[in-house]
């Protein structure tokens, strides 16, 4: 793995030989390089890189002149930003009180369980990413959570496994008429 200097990601921007950078530079630019279109950058960096490294930070750091402590700050408070790369399928169940006591912890420990892996954590495979929010906003559908942005409410875990086992089954589908 290349690990990029502020030097080299500027160049590699600069230059056009990065087209995720140039897609940064597009978001930077249609915002006008502001300070407080920060949010609007990051979802458009992390839209592009699929999660935001250290790398992505800096960079935007650098161009909207912002301290990296601050952009750093922002992309760790929100919920939606990620770190870390993430599964070819994202589960995010919503630990929010209403979720929680209509059995929310039991859909996490299934999921835990079933897949092999720990809440905000990847499966070994990369396959799927398995998180918990506090609240996502829609007690009335609770337990809810979403699945690779799609909503699903009254949610057990026997129908969650089941939801990510089909978006499983169709993503195959999808490689295997490649």
């Amino acid at each position: 793995m290349t690990v990029q200097t502020a030097e080299s990601v500027d160049a590699s921007a600069e230059s056009g030989q990065d087209l995720k950078f140039q897609l940064i530079d597009k978001a930077l630019k249609k915002f006008q390089y502001q300070q407080d279109a920060l949010i609007e950058v990051l979802h458009s960096a992390q839209e592009t890189f699929g999660h935001l490294d250290e790398d992505v930070l800096d960079y935007v750091s650098r161009q909207l002149q912002l301290p990296p402590s601050w952009v750093y700050g922002v992309a760790t408070f929100y919920n939606f930003f990620s770190l870390d790369p993430q599964g070819d399928h994202v589960c995010v169940v919503c630990m929010g009180t209403a979720c929680y006591v209509k059995g929310a912890g039991e859909i996490v420990s299934a999921l835990e369980e079933e897949f092999s892996v720990k809440s905000g954590a990847t499966t070994e495979d990369g396959k799927l990413t398995v998180h918990s929010a506090r609240c996502l906003g829609n007690c009335s559908l609770a337990p809810m959570l979403t699945l690779d942005s799609e909503v699903l409410g009254h949610e057990t875990p026997a129908t969650t496994i089941a939801a990510i086992k089909a978006k499983a089954i169709l993503t195959a589908d999808q490689e295997e008429t490649k």
